[in-house]
């Protein structure tokens, strides 16, 4: 047998000029996962190529249908992978024996599937050349020092194609071939100059939508009467900072589920029944992303308690009729009703309407946790003076009386999450609730025989 270009050599070129990295294996897939998403969502579908040439490691990375049906692709991977039930390519498109159906059925792009050997190693790499757009993507490095790099200097990407067009002479001549026909058939290559400058940025637009906010601490020398309040402080400090790492820790994988289940549901070959455990699969993993979304915002907001919030004029009534659809259709796969009412001819009202959302969605998903299937939800907005009046009632069947939203017990955790043994679950402490709720204009008054209202501000300016 020949001898060949093991794939760790063109991480390892790329890694050239570029510093050690201080990653962990965690951080570095969080990394990888939303470098894909950047260059492929952010940078790529707008430019809108009409051909072009990508090669991945050890599964097959590129996703978007419209840059699959235009692009031809190598792909480096296990030879079990077209064996397994179900392949593992399903978990990103390209699928089964590498192809990706259209809407219409019919085939739309397919790769070359290479074998991958033992001293490839098991790093991502995806490398991509379009006549404007020519980009490498990898994760390198040791345990404890991970990287991910990104290069799209001409030299560097000269090097790699010559290290992957040497593999592929090696592997399989005819392959190696058809590589440089795809490369003489794009033309003149042109390198975007400011890449880098786009890339950087939406990468980091994109983890800041997720990463968990850090405080300092600055040092400092306390009098023995404060030391104790501070050290409580500290203490408090250390848990929400924990509480928040923890809720972005969940939601990343969630997210990333939902990313590759979102690839499948553009397929239309699938069954009917695969299609709707599919989009159960989506729902729950948005409802979950959604409900750990608010923890993290109330443990933020409990660590920044000092921090003012702008408000802005917000149509409450057309938020609601937006979003009752949704919550329907959540609830109804617990056999649970919702009806809203709605006043005629309400004024706007002041709060932030980006966190009002996620926040109306939490109170849904409160008041509904102890309701068993056939349990109605009663969500109704009226005028209240100069406030709007919104109130969450629950009943357990139709012939029952409307009983009281909140728990009648629960246990406190801190001071952001309590615990409902009857449910078993965690949610917002009542604090927390009221808190989060006070930072978005609204009041919130919790009574035994009218459940859970919420008062929020008429926007009265001219």
């Amino acid at each position: 047998m020949s001898s060949y270009t093991p794939l760790t050599s063109i991480q390892n070129r790329l890694a050239e000029g570029v510093p050690t990295g201080r990653g962990n294996e965690s951080t570095v897939r969080r990394l990888w996962w939303a470098a894909l998403e950047t260059l492929q969502e952010d940078i790529l579908v707008p430019m809108e190529p009409s051909d072009g040439l990508w090669m991945a490691s050890p599964l097959p990375a590129l996703y978007e249908p419209s840059l699959l049906s235009k692009f031809k692709g190598w792909v480096w991977a296990p030879e079990e992978l077209d064996y397994l039930n179900p392949p593992i390519t399903t978990l990103l498109p390209p699928g089964h024996a590498g192809k990706v159906m259209s809407d219409k059925g019919r085939e739309i792009s397919r790769y070359q599937h290479l074998p991958l050997r033992d001293e490839d190693g098991h790093d991502p790499l995806l490398m991509i050349i379009t006549p404007k757009i020519q980009i490498a993507l990898a994760l390198h490095g040791e345990p404890g020092d991970r990287n991910l790099l990104m290069r799209s200097d001409p030299e560097t990407l000269t090097d790699v194609l010559r290290l992957l067009d040497q593999r592929l002479k090696d592997e399989d001549p005819d392959k190696a071939c058809a590589l440089r026909r795809a490369l003489a058939d794009l033309g003149p290559l042109s390198s975007h100059p400011e890449l880098g400058g786009m890339f950087w940025p939406r990468l980091a637009e994109r983890l800041a939508d997720i990463a968990p906010s850090l405080t300092l601490q600055p040092i400092s020398i306390e009098s023995p009467k404060t030391k104790e309040h501070s050290h409580s402080h500290a203490q408090a400090k250390s848990e929400l900072s924990l509480l928040e790492a923890i809720t972005h820790e969940v939601r990343t994988p969630l997210a990333t589920i939902r990313t590759l289940i979102r690839s499948l549901l553009r397929r239309k070959d699938l069954p009917n029944v695969v299609m709707n455990r599919l989009q159960h699969i989506d729902a729950e993993c948005t409802e979950q992303i959604d409900r750990f979304g608010l923890i993290f915002h109330a443990a933020e907001l409990e660590r920044h308690q000092h921090k003012t919030t702008s408000l802005a004029r917000t149509d409450l009534g057309k938020m609601l009729e937006m979003l009752v659809p949704g919550w329907n259709q959540q609830l109804e796969r617990r056999g649970i009703h919702l009806h809203l009412s709605l006043s005629s001819n309400l004024p706007a009202v002041l709060s932030d309407p980006s966190r009002l959302e996620p926040m109306l969605g939490g109170l849904i998903d409160r008041t509904s946790r102890g309701l068993p299937s056939g349990g109605l939800i009663f969500l109704e907005l009226s005028a209240a003076g100069h406030r709007l009046k919104l109130q969450i009632l629950s009943q357990v069947s139709a012939d029952q009386d409307i009983r009281e939203t909140m728990p009648e017990q629960t246990s406190e955790l801190g001071p952001v999450l309590s615990w409902n043994p009857s449910t078993g679950s965690l949610q917002l402490s009542q604090g927390a609730t009221q808190r989060m709720l006070a930072s978005l204009g609204g009041r919130l008054k919790n009574r035994r025989d009218r459940g859970l209202t919420v008062f929020f501000p008429i926007d009265d300016r001219n």
